[in-house]
């Protein structure tokens, strides 16, 4: 690098430049000018890119609410030509494998025998278990009914701490949240009274119900489990896992259709829900936890009933009124709740942490 015998310091391209064209100027504050002129382009560029990122973000949130919306509608009408069981083992099979191999392929190893049992075991609650059953579900009762009784996982959950974990109090907030949102499934009940005459109606409630419990402990050991591997390959191997355990099952039972002569339409359905239920929300809603707070982020717990109760209502004719839209919007009023009395529990246990910390 040149110096000025003059001043001593370096001289870059631009000073050397600069200098040459005004020999008058103070060489060191054109160097001063120059590197602050860099310092502020950096800064520009890492805004610019952090823009970038909380505007993907947020586009992520925005397909993870709206589209995940869109997987009862599909799943309704998959179920019209094909089991609802066998349809989601083929799904959760498909998607696990393209997930899993594409991470593998960009050079991620297999976890090793003690993780690979615990996303086995996290699959069949979270994908057999519960994808497995709504599946089934949805062939007996409305989508929009399904998509409303699967916004009520953060009340199981909570319950489940609560009795099983021990590691949550009934505060106030979170039994006033409890109350509303079992308020609202009562009013959904009520609703629904004519129809839970039939005992296919009532099979598929149930099976709704158990598919929001199976997902809610599959949640709660997955948090416990601290697994150790990257979130999507991981979900992709228990996608992987709970889609062969479902046909396995499902070939056993006999109730896997004759695939080759399956209507254009079950396919159209099935890779719907694999190429944006599975990969596209799933991998979206992974960016988003990453890049946004969660409590935004749980804001298209509220946004899916909506979007599948109004497609069911527009494109299928479901049932939907008054009693509905309220029952519906209580339900979600008492899911806010508790989830806002998880976090102010949170929030509270952090602060008590630190306050310890700094005891003597």
């Amino acid at each position: 690098m040149l110096r000025c015998a003059r001043n001593d310091v370096p001289v870059c391209g631009k000073t050397n430049l600069i200098w040459s064209k005004y020999p008058n100027l103070n060489l060191f504050c054109v160097e001063k000018v120059l590197q602050l002129c860099a310092g502020f382009e950096r800064t520009l560029l890492l805004l610019l890119f952090m823009k970038k990122q909380l505007f993907q973000a947020y586009i992520a949130l925005a397909t993870v609410s709206i589209f995940w919306g869109t997987t009862y509608l599909a799943m309704r009408v998959g179920v019209q030509y094909a089991n609802g069981f066998a349809m989601a083992g083929l799904r959760q099979a498909a998607a696990g494998l393209l997930l899993a191999g594409f991470f593998m392929a960009r050079g991620h190893k297999l976890p090793d025998r003690h993780t690979l049992l615990k996303l086995f075991m996290i699959g069949l609650l979270m994908f057999m278990g519960s994808n497995g059953l709504m599946s089934i579900a949805v062939k007996h009762i409305p989508s929009g009914l399904a998509a409303i009784i699967g916004a009520t996982v953060p009340i199981w959950m909570s319950l489940m701490g609560i009795f099983f974990l021990k590691e949550k109090k009934l505060s106030m907030m979170l039994f006033v949240g409890l109350l509303v949102g079992f308020a609202g499934i009562a009013g959904i009940f009520y609703d629904y009274l004519g129809d839970l005459l039939n005992p296919q109606f009532r099979f598929g409630m149930m099976l709704a119900f158990i598919a929001c419990i199976s997902w809610s402990f599959g949640s709660i050991y997955m948090i416990k489990s601290h697994l150790k591997v990257h979130v999507l390959l991981g979900a992709g191997l228990q996608m992987f896992f709970a889609g062969m355990a479902i046909l396995l099952v499902s070939s056993i039972a006999g109730v896997q259709p004759v695939w080759d002569e399956l209507p254009h339409e079950f396919w159209t359905a099935l890779i719907y829900l694999v190429v944006v239920g599975s990969i596209i929300c799933y991998s979206a809603y992974a960016f988003a936890l990453k890049k946004l707070p969660p409590s935004l982020v749980s804001v298209y717990a509220y946004i899916n009933p909506l979007v599948a109760v109004t497609l069911g209502w527009i494109v299928l004719h479901e049932h939907f009124d008054l009693v509905t839209a309220v029952s519906c919007s209580v339900t979600l009023a008492g899911v806010y709740i508790v989830n806002q009395s998880v976090k102010k529990s949170i929030a509270s246990s952090a602060e008590s942490f630190d306050e310890n910390l700094e005891k003597p």
